[in-house]
């Protein structure tokens, strides 16, 4: 048996099956979730991946015919989310849909929304299910998990990472952003969400490693050039400027030296 990571949409959560059968990367395949049967395609052929769950098996490998039929759910689910939209604006539901996903065997069709409050959807999902005779599920998601569903442009002018290449929401705190000695201020480190920008976490690592020593802004320390008060940091290269006698001195942690 072989392992496969699959996605169910691009850029999506992984998802880890096995299978017998010799398949590659980009190949689609039918496989069986909690949720129901679903069309996915493999993303990745991990070697050394432990896994504390019962893996389930690979159905089969998708044929033309299953590639047409998704494309039509695909299609449908368009068309159910403006009709979800219409119905919750009708019924004056202060929420926002933001995707609809039909499984394979459109045996649930799963709508997500965000909402600033607990939404009572009881006759939404009655009025859908009246539509389309199936189980409808509407799950309230985040501002960060809506910013991947919908994607745009980051303070970086690129793709937002969470919607171009992040399949796990990682944990961003406060502390990441103020051992980078950025400005805490809310358009410096918070992303379209609202939320603090994911790219803190790639660097944090290393920002705590080129810290360790360092002298933080408003501390007096003692140099070669005599006593005076720390006015800034440049962490990753490890220098800072002192302010003494009223004037600025440069120096390295290395060396404690002007450069």
């Amino acid at each position: 048996m072989n392992l496969y990571g699959v996605v169910f949409k691009d850029n999506g959560k992984i998802y880890y099956f096995k299978s017998g059968l010799e398949l590659k990367i980009n190949d689609y395949v039918i496989v069986e979730t909690e949720r129901g049967i679903q069309f996915a395609k493999i993303s990745t052929i991990p070697e050394d991946v432990v896994l504390e769950t019962e893996i389930k098996e690979v159905v089969r490998i998708a044929c033309e015919e299953d590639y047409e039929e998704h494309l039509k759910n695909l299609k449908e689910a368009e068309k159910a989310l403006k009709k979800a939209i219409q119905f919750a604006n009708d019924l004056d539901l202060k929420m926002r849909l933001t995707s609809a996903e039909f499984t394979f065997d459109r045996k649930q069709l799963l709508f997500q929304f965000t909402a600033d409050d607990r939404i009572d959807f009881r006759d939404l999902a009655k009025k859908l299910a009246s539509i389309y005779h199936t189980r409808i599920e509407l799950r309230q998601i985040g501002a960060r998990d809506k910013a991947k569903e919908i994607g745009g442009l980051g303070v970086c002018g690129r793709q937002l990472c969470c919607n171009n290449f992040l399949r796990e929401m990682e944990s961003v705190s406060m502390n990441m952003a103020k051992n980078q000695n950025l400005a805490l201020t809310p358009n410096k480190i918070n992303g379209l969400c609202g939320r603090l920008l994911c790219c803190l976490t790639y660097e944090d690592e290393n920002y705590l490693k080129c810290s360790k020593g360092m002298p933080s802004v408003g501390n007096e320390i003692n140099t070669k050039k005599g006593r005076g008060k720390v006015t800034s940091v440049d962490i990753l290269n490890r220098k800072y400027k002192v302010l003494i006698n009223g004037e600025k001195e440069e120096f390295y942690l290395d060396d404690n030296s002007k450069k």
